[in-house]
C-alpha cells in the first residue's frame, strides 16, 4: 500500500512559485515546476528559497545561493533564517544580527532578541516591552506592548495589561485593547471576548451572541464556527446563527462545504446545513483551492466537491498546516500539487489527477518557492 505523508515548510513563504527544495541520494537541491533540476543535488544541507535567496550549508558554515545556483553570499555563517523583506537573521560567533542581501550586517533599533521580518515589518524589544520596525530600520511602534503576535496579512493581535487588541503594519490600533481574547482580522471583523462573553466585532462595536462559550477564526468564507451548550454550530460576519450548534466537532467553509462529524463518522454540509456528503469517513478535512479534500476510510484519498473520490484512499497522511494564506487548519494540494511520502518513506509531489509530478521520488522534498 502507498502511503503519503504531507510535511511542514522549514521557512515561512506561502507564494506558490518556482523551486522546491529536495533531497536525493543524501544531497539537497532544487526542482522547477516543470519537475526537472533547476540546480543538483549538491549540497549536505539547505533550506527553502525565501526573498529569491535559499540557505546552504558549505563546509560546515552557511551561506546563500540565487535561483541559479550561484553563491552570492559567502557561507561564513553558523546559522540563519530565511529572507524577508531584504533582510534575514544570522549567527557568527556567538552574536545574532540582521543582514542584508549583499551580506552585509544592518545596523538597527535596539533590540534584545532579533525576529525574523514579516513582509516590512519586524518585531524589536527592549526588555519586557516589545515593538515594530519597518524595512527601513526605523522604529514605527514603540517598546509598548507585552505581546505583537505574528502577523496575518496586514494585521496583528497586541497585548497589554491582559487585554487584546490589534494594529496594522503601520501601528495604527484598529481594534481599542480592550478585550480578554481576540481572533484575527478578516474583512474588517473579529471575533472577540469581552467580560464573560463572546461575539463578533465589527465597525469598532462588540456584539455578544448569548451562550457562546468559544468561537474560532474566520477561514476562507464569511461564515465561521462556535459552541454553544457544548455543541458547535456556524455563525456569519454579524455574529447570526446560520446553522444552529448540533455538531460535536466541525471544521471550517470552504468552498461552501464544512467537514462534520455525525455520530462516529464525517461529511460535509452545505452552507445551509444540509448534509451533501454523506457521514462515512473517519475523518476529513478542509476543501484546498484545488477543490480537493483529504478524507479517510481505512486510509486516506482525496474527493470533489461532489464527493466523488478522485484520488483513492489508498494512503496514509499526516497533513500539517501550511500557513496564513488559507488560515492554519488547511491541509491537502497547494495550486495543484501535495507533497508526499510513499511506502518506501519516499518523498515525491502528486497532481490533482493522483499523478507523480516528474514521475520521480525524493529522499525529502518541500513545497515550491520563489
Amino acid at each position: 500500500m502507498k502511503k503519503i505523508v504531507l510535511i511542514l515548510l522549514f521557512c515561512t513563504q506561502f507564494a506558490f512559485a518556482q523551486l522546491a527544495l529536495v533531497r536525493l541520494d543524501g544531497k539537497v537541491g532544487y526542482l522547477n515546476k516543470k519537475g526537472e533540476f533547476a540546480i543538483k543535488p549538491q549540497y549536505d544541507k539547505a533550506k527553502d528559497f525565501s526573498d529569491g535567496l535559499a540557505p546552504v550549508s558549505v563546509g560546515g558554515k552557511w551561506g546563500f545561493i540565487n535561483t541559479n545556483g550561484e553563491l552570492v553570499i559567502p557561507a561564513g555563517f553558523d546559522d540563519v533564517e530565511c529572507f524577508n523583506s531584504g533582510f534575514c537573521v544570522v549567527s557568527k560567533d556567538r552574536k545574532r544580527f540582521y543582514i542584508n542581501k549583499k551580506g552585509e550586517a544592518v545596523e538597527t533599533p535596539a533590540t534584545d532578541k532579533y525576529y525574523d521580518f514579516e513582509d516590512g515589518v519586524a518585531i524589536i524589544r527592549k526588555g519586557e516591552k516589545v515593538g515594530l520596525m519597518n524595512a527601513k530600520c526605523a522604529v514605527i511602534v514603540d517598546y509598548k506592548y507585552d505581546v505583537i503576535k505574528s502577523f496575518e496579512g496586514d494585521y496583528a493581535r497586541v497585548k497589554n495589561d491582559g487585554k487584546w487588541g490589534i494594529i496594522d503594519k503601520t501601528g495604527k490600533v484598529v481594534v481599542e485593547l480592550q478585550y480578554e481574547e481576540i481572533g484575527n482580522l478578516y474583512k474588517n471583523i473579529t471575533w472577540a471576548k469581552s467580560g464573560d462573553a463572546f461575539g463578533i466585532i465589527a465597525a469598532g462595536n462588540f456584539k455578544a451572541i448569548e451562550g457562546v462559550d468559544k468561537i474560532w477564526d474566520f477561514h476562507t468564507q464569511d461564515i465561521t464556527y462556535a459552541r454553544k451548550d457544548k455543541k458547535i454550530g456556524f455563525i456569519d460576519t454579524n455574529g447570526n446563527w446560520v446553522i444552529e450548534p448540533k455538531f460535536d466537532k466541525v471544521k471550517a467553509f470552504s468552498k461552501n462545504l464544512a467537514p462534520v462529524l455525525v455520530g462516529k463518522k464525517w461529511g460535509y454540509v452545505n452552507t445551509s446545513g444540509n448534509l451533501v456528503i454523506d457521514a462515512v469517513y473517519n475523518d476529513a478535512e478542509v476543501f484546498s483551492e484545488d477543490g480537493l479534500a483529504p478524507v479517510k476510510l481505512k486510509s486516506w484519498g482525496f474527493i470533489d466537491t461532489t464527493g466523488k473520490i478522485i484520488i483513492p484512499t489508498e494512503y496514509d497522511i499526516t497533513a500539517a498546516s501550511i500557513g496564513s494564506i488559507f488560515g492554519k487548519e488547511q491541509k491537502g494540494f497547494i495550486n495543484g500539487l501535495a507533497k508526499v511520502k510513499n511506502s518506501n518513506k519516499k518523498w515525491g509531489f502528486l497532481d490533482t489527477k493522483g499523478q507523480l509530478f516528474g514521475g520521480q521520488w525524493f529522499d525529502n522534498a518541500e513545497l515550491f518557492k520563489q
